[in-house]
């Protein structure tokens, strides 16, 4: 089966706004969102894609753009199931005010039952993106062979999401993996389980040195709903 890298859209105006785009039309990658998105046909360069495949939603086109127009003739392809979740009521609001909504909580501690009001619940996302990334796979190996290496850029949930899928691993736990903007996270399938070979790579270890106040990532008691803006 194919090997599945997996590209988070760059840095995004709603990122660096504090605020749960979800679904919201109009979210651009910022300046450095498109600087990562710049450095990405490099970062590939060795990979001999087969196909780029992505979210519906305005930052994971731009993030893939300069991909597209490196290696002109690579297929894209849209997939609505690999779109962002969801958040229903709670897009475009902001994260510091849904830290004190007594559903964040269960987002965080027990995903698999939560659900967000006027949305989808966590547990439908992770089974709609796990089950077009097998549909892809399927696809890609028919057209390209089972070695074959394609790209897929979509959110930070549903990344965090598949990637649980791809270890075995509960998905109330899911809420422990991070992956930052324009991170790559590769995934290899096999036809008895999936290989997790890179997981949140940026190749920038910046973000893991002491803040100025003194204090580190390690301090966050809870993950960033929508996957965060990365290291500064």
């Amino acid at each position: 089966m194919p090997t599945l890298i997996l590209v988070r859209h760059g840095r995004s105006t709603a990122n660096t706004s504090g605020l749960l785009a979800g679904r919201m039309p109009g979210v651009a990658l910022d300046e450095r969102g498109a600087a990562q998105a710049a450095a990405l046909p490099g970062r590939l360069a060795d990979l001999p894609l087969a196909a780029a495949v992505s979210s519906p939603l305005q930052r994971c086109r731009e993030t893939l753009q300069p991909l597209l127009d490196a290696r002109p003739g690579l297929p894209l392809h849209t997939e609505d199931r690999v779109t962002e979740c969801d958040y229903g009521d709670w897009s475009g609001r902001k994260l510091a005010e849904l830290n004190d909504e007594p559903l964040m909580e269960v987002v965080q501690q027990h995903p698999s039952a939560a659900a967000f009001p006027g949305g989808e619940s966590m547990r439908g996302m992770q089974a709609r993106a796990v089950d077009a990334v097998r549909d892809w796979n399927e696809r890609i190996a028919a057209a390209h062979g089972p070695e074959a290496v394609y790209a897929m850029c979509s959110h930070g949930d549903i990344i965090k999401a598949l990637v649980a899928d791809a270890l075995g691993l509960h998905f109330d736990l899911f809420q422990r993996i991070s992956v930052e903007p324009c991170s790559l996270t590769a995934i290899r399938y096999t036809r008895l389980r999936p290989y997790v070979v890179r997981l949140g790579d940026t190749g920038d270890f910046g973000g893991l040195a002491p803040r100025a106040d003194g204090s580190s990532a390690a301090d966050d008691r809870d993950a960033a709903v929508g996957g965060g803006a990365g290291g500064s």
